[in-house]
């Protein structure tokens, strides 16, 4: 489990493409192999991922690897990884810690694209489009994890078609900390839909349908 509160951002150094699946190394800031143990799980770009090895690189940085299986290629935005992008690394939540963001659990739900971006002095205004089947778990004020970063949702809005678009307005420290900072019209980001949302939304829906099918 992941707090959505980035620790840092990562930059690919190596990509090995074997069967069926993708070694990736990931060069991070020296401290988040603290008490690192191979086999730990560590989200890349909110993907839970499991550390297969690390080492140390100079004084101040780290390499940590990471088995990417086709499935997981499939579904997020790690297929389109090459050397030099930028990862947003979250070391995943111990007991007693604070979480500042909201529960994520690694797991993307589906893939948004952006096809706006306005940037000011003080803040980024982000503009992405889903497919609408998501659009009944986003709603503007809710949670929603972007590239495995808690964001709170703008508004949210019904295309003519089979999408929605959703908005977020993102401040500097957070522009700073995360790879969102690097988005351009056009790229792709991991989302994964708020847990709880998704519970409580499937469930007011079964009942509905029990209650419909039993008249």
């Amino acid at each position: 489990m992941f707090t959505g509160i980035v620790q840092s951002t990562g930059q690919v150094k190596s990509i090995k493409v074997a069967n069926n699946f993708k070694q990736v190394e990931v060069l991070v800031p020296l401290s988040l192999i603290d008490n690192l143990e191979t086999g730990a799980s560590v989200a890349n770009n909110g993907v839970c991922l499991t550390a297969v090895g690390f080492s140390k690189v100079g004084d101040k940085s780290a390499l940590i690897s990471f088995d990417v299986i086709d499935e997981t290629l499939r579904v997020t935005n790690l297929d389109s990884l090459v050397i030099g992008s930028l990862v947003n690394v979250e070391r995943s939540m111990k007991v007693g810690d604070e979480i500042g963001g909201h529960i994520v659990s690694g797991h993307i739900h589906t893939m948004a694209t952006l096809i706006e971006r306005v940037d000011t002095t003080d803040n980024c205004q982000l503009k992405f489009v889903i497919n609408s089947s998501w659009k009944k778990y986003i709603f503007a004020k809710g949670f929603i994890a972007v590239n495995g970063a808690s964001l709170t949702l703008g508004d949210v809005r019904t295309l003519g078609n089979d999408d929605c678009e959703f908005n977020l307005h993102l401040i500097p420290e957070t522009l700073e900390r995360t790879n969102l900072s690097v988005l351009k019209i056009g790229n792709k980001v991991n989302i994964e839909v708020d847990q709880q949302t998704m519970t409580i939304v499937d469930s007011i829906e079964r009942i509905m349908d029990e209650r419909l099918n039993s008249e």
